[in-house]
């Protein structure tokens, strides 16, 4: 049954997102804000152009511990450029694999090439839960969660 779950039953639709003139610092409190280990960058178009993870953010901290001067830069400095995105017709059972296959801790989901969402670990367990328990209250259908805003 998990196979027939697809990624827009689970994923998160409210995303945070950030640009890549953004200041590194700001992104790195509003993930810190938003309790997310990264988000997608976007341009003034709203394509996907990168994407920001925790893992990009110990660079800025390398940096400050070296240079000391309090300049940390831009998103695009640190940002990941190359982005593997899933489609929202995605199989559950397919995103679980990649997950276990790799490091990533959510994929940006896109529809017709646009973001529309995210799916993380924690969504893919959502769909378990409630194939192991119907009664659950993560049921199928979009999530949303007020802590993913747009900044």
């Amino acid at each position: 049954m998990l196979a027939s779950l697809k990624v827009k039953d689970y994923m998160t639709v409210n995303k945070c997102t950030f640009t890549p003139d953004m200041d590194i610092l700001r992104a790195i409190h509003k993930m810190l804000e938003s309790r997310i280990s990264g988000a997608p960058v976007i341009d003034e178009h709203g394509n996907m152009i990168g994407f920001l993870s925790e893992k990009d953010c110990m660079q800025v901290a390398l940096n400050a511990a070296y240079q000391q001067d309090g300049a940390a830069g831009r998103v695009s400095e640190f940002m990941t450029n190359t982005v593997d995105t899933l489609d929202v017709d995605t199989p559950i059972i397919d995103v679980a694999e990649l997950f276990l296959k790799g490091s990533y801790k959510r994929f940006p989901v896109v529809m017709d090439n646009r973001l529309v969402g995210t799916i993380t670990r924690q969504n893919i367990l959502r769909a378990l839960e409630y194939l192991s328990d119907p009664e659950s209250t993560h049921k199928p259908g979009k999530q949303s969660t007020k802590q993913n805003v747009h900044v």
